[in-house]
């Protein structure tokens, strides 16, 4: 990836953050897609398993030169942290994935920085009013906007996506954190060292011997997965959490794509507008929140 960054290097870092989010945007929904050709087959926790395995052999090549980086971070416990929760993400997105459109998934999946506002309030004691009530009632009314409640059926791939909301919530603080004292590619080596073991329980009860298609695929959602991580470390690290959150918001247009040209999908009406809601209720949020950041004590 080292060219893809030289070649970038001369532009701004927030177009540096936009393309790197666009193309984690990509990355991520192809990788849902996948699964939800193959997950009527294979279990959900074959899947994780698998992909962790062809992850690891795909990131061998990076240890090379570089193991005593990669290996040995300087924040040990919170690169196990981020390893266990996209292990829980992993699980919930590709549950999803089997009864959701892809867009259906990417829309509700936008309350993440709204349900990580709540979470401050609870677990960090952080005030929650003013603007952080605002988006907040302002994420619900989009999500009610969307699940519809009483209107439609509810899909219960609802709550495995809600369920990576929560899951997800740390993840911009702790990538924030790695950032400043970790390799962007840290992550992507970590991730799949600690989600290897904790698949592999689960996959063992449930395991189907894949044909060599299937094998084919989860090779090629391991590869997404790995280059992914290696997009995402870069990201953050050349963008502001505004500019980052923000811009995570082009995954709508991008899972739409993708679910239509895969699928045949088309999104429903009320999924555009419920999602720009919510984008529009965390964007402000975000805003808010540097605003205040800046301010002198």
């Amino acid at each position: 990836m080292g060219w893809i960054d030289k070649f970038i290097s001369p532009w701004p870092a927030s177009v540096q953050c936009a393309f790197w989010i666009i193309v984690s945007g990509t990355l991520t929904t192809s990788q849902l897609g996948i699964v939800r050709l193959i997950a009527d087959h294979v279990n959900v926790f074959e899947i994780v398993f698998l992909r962790a395995v062809f992850s690891l052999l795909f990131i061998a090549p990076l240890l090379v030169g570089n193991a005593a980086v990669l290996l040995r971070p300087v924040r040990l416990g919170i690169c196990i942290l981020c390893g266990a929760l996209a292990f829980l993400a992993n699980v919930g997105f590709y549950f999803a994935a089997k009864f959701m459109p892809l867009a259906d998934i990417m829309a509700i999946h936008f309350l993440r920085p709204l349900c990580a506002a709540i979470l401050a309030g609870i677990f960090l004691k952080e005030f929650i009013g003013g603007s952080r009530a605002i988006a907040l009632v302002a994420g619900l009314i989009g999500a009610v906007i969307i699940i519809r409640p009483g209107l439609v059926d509810l899909n219960i791939g609802v709550f495995f996506v809600l369920g990576v909301v929560v899951v997800q919530s740390w993840n911009p603080i702790n990538r924030r954190l790695l950032a400043k004292s970790e390799h962007p590619d840290t992550i992507a080596v970590w991730n799949p060292l600690v989600i290897f073991p904790l698949a592999c329980v689960p996959a063992i009860f449930v395991w189907t011997t894949p044909t060599l298609a299937q094998i084919g695929w989860i090779a090629v959602i391991g590869i997404l997965e790995m280059l992914n991580q290696r997009v995402l470390g870069r990201a953050y690290v050349q963008g502001e959490a505004v500019v980052v959150v923000a811009l995570h918001y082009t995954r709508l247009p991008i899972a739409a794509l993708i679910g239509f040209l895969m699928f045949g999908d088309v999104p429903e009406i009320w999924i555009w507008i419920g999602g720009a809601v919510i984008a529009g209720a965390a964007i402000y949020l975000a805003k808010r929140e540097a605003a205040a950041s800046r301010k002198p004590d």
